[in-house]
């Protein structure tokens, strides 16, 4: 299968959307969600962006907004999305100072992997070293605490205890 965004034949993975619908993904190569990946791998975006998926074209439009070069902008320019897609695609959630023991910033509905034995207080069991935690939520006062679903109890998690996948 290729990829959604560059349509190269790589290893995929499944990338939540946010700021729409809870379950919103595309399917991607690891270079297209690479925030450093060159401008010119996404060249392929003039036909992609046109995709009948509403999360392809909310990613493909945040993508084209991000690389800010004289061929995105234009493409930027003659992409049309539907006004709750439009609305989806401006959602962009502002920075955090949420960031994981490796310096790597959090964001809502990250999965991060413990890197410690945690005790949860309260709970009566141990969160074990390299449990995923899926779908986490920030703290919004506090940067150093993430919320997350351990064995199925809600915990406040520490971030200098979690490393993003």
């Amino acid at each position: 299968m290729s990829c959604s965004l560059c349509t190269t034949d790589a290893p995929l993975a499944e990338i939540p959307v946010p700021g729409g619908p809870a379950d919103a993904t595309v399917t991607i190569c690891a270079a297209c969600a690479d925030p450093d990946t060159p401008a010119d791998h996404f060249r392929p975006l003039a036909s992609t962006m046109w995709s009948e998926d509403p999360a392809l074209q909310v990613y493909a439009a945040r993508t084209l907004k991000r690389l800010d070069t004289d061929w995105s902008r234009d493409l930027l320019d003659q992409l049309y999305l539907d006004d709750e897609t439009q609305a989806w695609a401006d959602n962009v959630a502002a920075p955090t100072g949420h960031k994981d023991s490796n310096g790597v910033p959090l964001n809502q509905g990250d999965t991060v992997v413990l890197i410690k034995d945690l005790t949860v207080k309260g709970a009566g069991f141990t969160a074990k070293r390299g449990t995923a935690v899926h779908r986490i939520s920030l703290v919004p006062d506090n940067d150093a605490h993430i919320e997350g679903r351990v064995e199925g109890q809600r915990i406040v998690i520490l971030t200098e205890f979690v490393k993003k996948r």
